[in-house]
């Protein structure tokens, strides 16, 4: 027999996690299911772990001795404590959270099977026992994220070969460290080990690092790395791994590079596997599911009757923003649809930030995608050589672009340096109320601080 809700979230990411909260405060009873650990990929093996390895390692630049135990035991401590965190939120009333594998009846109910471990109250211990349950909702959010892309490379599931979750989890620094991919991850993580001492090469197939990102900032942040002491092998499309030897092509000729741990950082991939999105007619394809992009209604599958106007799909399991901030937006749009409220989230407007050092972060369109598009727009730049805070943060390494258009409207920003992140978010939320460049000039900045570099700009 079914148990009935008024809304089951399937994954407590960022995405799943916020909603459910959101959505008890606004009088629904929820339930949520997560088949491993409370918060997901970004608070266990993703983007709190890995900012606990870059805060260290600007540590380590700035002279402090590396002790990797520590290192390694800081970063398990603030994992745990978010995860309490996160488990003690889904307790609070009208929630209810389910440890287990979720998949489709059809479209309103959905089946868990979860494993009941014996315990030492248990008569002679006994056998793990499995327990189904099954939850028929009035709404449903599938907030299943993503995992590593494994590309059909031979021999890339070798013993040398892990992704971002294993190499959050080693125990010591490599010696030589090989990336396959130059991506947000890939970049992230060259960064860090550098920091750490590792000797760390980047192969990557396309012309630039961090495509999504403007060409001058990729450009120069690599650049900065290489100064650094990373090695990069661009336009290099990898033909197979061999134990610890990276075979690749480059420019018409073979070449390798032996490492003793190779971090595949080839992207990102839905996990929409063993959901039986079939059951429910949802469509999909190996980008994610597919959905109406304001309200991230699942689009039902072509031959199917009916229209699912009831279940939803956010975060990375969509494919349209992998980004932890983008899922926790799009589960407030969705939980607003469910209970009948209008908001003014502009999820077209959507900051980013890769936290190497120096930081690089953006949002809106790229100068390059401007100039594909035959906008009219203008650039406008300014360097933080000419900042008195960077100067005394002996950190002048750093480039920030602005653009507008035709009306004055800032309509992006791309910044190369330190603390580039918050100076996005301040671009973010003026652009979020259509600000023009003349009334940033006219908003006051504190001083000295890096911010200032904006206002100097206008």
């Amino acid at each position: 027999m079914s148990q009935k809700t008024d809304l089951l979230i399937i994954g407590s990411g960022p995405g799943g996690y916020r909603a459910a909260e959101y959505a008890a405060k606004n009088g629904l009873q929820v339930v949520i299911v997560e088949s491993a650990f409370a918060g997901g990929t970004c608070l266990n093996c993703g983007c709190i772990p890995t900012k606990a390895f870059c805060h260290d390692a600007e540590l380590v630049e700035a002279g402090q001795p590396l002790d990797f135990t520590k290192v390694f035991e800081r970063k398990q401590e603030i994992v745990e404590q978010l995860r309490s965190g996160v488990e003690l939120l889904m307790k609070q009333p009208g929630i209810t959270f389910v440890h287990g594998h979720a998949h489709f009846i059809d479209e309103q109910t959905v089946e868990v099977v979860s494993t009941k471990m014996p315990t030492a109250d248990d008569e002679g211990w006994g056998e793990p026992e499995t327990i189904v349950q099954q939850y028929e909702a009035d709404n449903i959010i599938i907030a299943t994220g993503s995992r590593t892309k494994i590309l059909p490379i031979p021999g890339i599931t070798g013993p040398c070969c892990i992704t971002s979750t294993e190499l959050l989890d080693i125990q010591e620094v490599p010696k030589t460290l090989c990336i396959i991919g130059a991506g947000v991850i890939g970049m992230e993580f060259a960064s860090v080990f550098a920091s750490f001492g590792s000797e760390v090469t980047v192969v990557e197939y396309l012309k630039e690092c961090l495509p999504a990102m403007d060409s001058d900032i990729a450009k120069r942040l690599r650049k900065q790395l290489e100064k650094r002491g990373v090695k990069f092998f661009m336009g290099a499309g990898v033909k197979q791994v061999d134990g610890r030897m990276v075979t690749f092509e480059r420019k018409g000729k073979e070449e390798s590079v032996e490492a003793d741990v190779i971090l595949v950082a080839t992207g990102r991939t839905p996990n929409i596997e063993n959901l039986n999105l079939d059951r429910a007619g949802i469509a999909y394809d190996r980008a994610g599911i597919k959905v109406n992009p304001d309200t991230f209604e699942v689009e039902m599958a072509e031959g199917h009757e009916a229209t699912a106007t009831h279940v939803f799909a956010i975060g990375d399991v969509n494919g349209r923003q992998l980004l932890a901030h983008a899922a926790t937006m799009q589960g407030r749009r969705v939980v607003n649809r469910i209970i009948g409220r209008s908001d003014g989230i502009r999820l077209d407007i959507m900051p980013a930030a890769v936290f190497t050092n120096p930081e690089a972060a953006s949002v809106g369109p790229t100068e390059d995608q401007l100039k594909a598009d035959g906008c009219n727009y203008t650039c406008h730049k300014g360097y933080y050589r000419s900042n008195g805070k960077a100067l005394a943060m002996n950190a002048t390494e750093g480039l920030v672009k602005l653009l507008t258009d035709a009306d004055d409207r800032i309509i992006g920003c791309h910044i190369l340096g330190a603390h580039a992140a918050d100076l996005v978010q301040e671009i973010s939320a003026l652009m979020c109320r259509d600000t023009t460049l003349q009334q940033l000039r006219d908003i006051v900045h504190i001083h000295p601080t890096l911010s200032e570099i904006l206002q100097d700009i206008a």
